[in-house]
């Protein structure tokens, strides 16, 4: 299943290969999370779960990227003229987060560049991280550009990233993990040599789901149950005032 609508080609595509789903974030730039990209990607996962073969058999979903970026995080440069902007930037890619921990199918991160701070999110969402060792980092910005990190972040940093010490390192030390960095802390499932070489091991991790022939309405059941925390985080509606004043130093 390929994304035929014009208007988001050139940010996302959404491809069917057996029973894995592949989405890709199109084009060489930064990938920065505004509601429009937000918007092509929850519109491709509408797509997949509609698509009668993810509903009836086991199915896997991968996420990845084109050029040096997964995800340089939110597009702050457009959300600087406007505080409902920044609300509504945060307020989609909530929405996002939530729909990809109720999606029912295993999902993998295939991250073959940058992956920063919403960027980062947006990997550590998914149930599965394997990440390009020759490129890219994973690392949370807040401390270098003078911003206090969202509770819902937060939540998604102690549902992934199990050890305090290693919390420490990714949000008040604001380190630049490579993918070496991940699979040591705990973070990153595999490192793999290449874009190529990165996304065919999140294939051969994804039809290795598959062959499971899991239920998928079951496995979204138990993600929510474990993600629980993360998914009550992601509901709260930030007030205008609350979301500004987090980010009051880049408006």
């Amino acid at each position: 299943m390929a994304d035929d609508k014009r208007g988001e080609e050139q940010l996302c595509t959404l491809e069917k290969r057996g029973n894995l789903f592949i989405l890709t974030l199109t084009g060489a730039g930064e990938h920065r999370l505004n509601p429009t990209l937000i918007s092509s990607l929850r519109s491709a996962l509408s797509r997949l779960r509609t698509d009668p073969s993810a509903s009836s058999s086991s199915a896997a979903l991968i996420t990845t990227a084109h050029g040096k970026f997964f995800s340089n995080g939110f597009d702050l440069d457009w959300a600087q003229s406007s505080e409902p902007r920044l609300q509504l930037m945060s307020s989609s890619l909530r929405s996002l987060i939530r729909e990809l921990i109720c999606l029912p199918m295993p999902t993998i991160a295939a991250v073959t560049g940058h992956a920063s701070a919403a960027g980062m999110m947006l990997a550590l969402s998914h149930d599965y991280v394997v990440m390009r060792r020759d490129r890219g980092f994973l690392y949370m910005s807040e401390m270098d550009i003078g911003l206090v990190i969202s509770d819902w972040f937060m939540a998604v940093i102690r549902s992934k990233v199990g050890e305090p010490r290693a919390q420490r390192e990714v949000l008040m030390r604001a380190a630049k993990l490579t993918a070496e960095d991940g699979v040591r802390m705990g973070i990153v499932d595999s490192a793999h040599d290449g874009a190529e070489g990165t996304v065919a091991a999140a294939v051969v991790l994804g039809e290795a789901l598959v062959a499971r022939k899991w239920d998928g309405h079951v496995y979204a059941g138990n993600r929510m149950v474990v993600l629980r925390e993360v998914l009550e985080a992601v509901r709260y509606e930030e007030s205008v005032k609350e979301v500004a004043d987090k980010a009051r130093s880049k408006l």
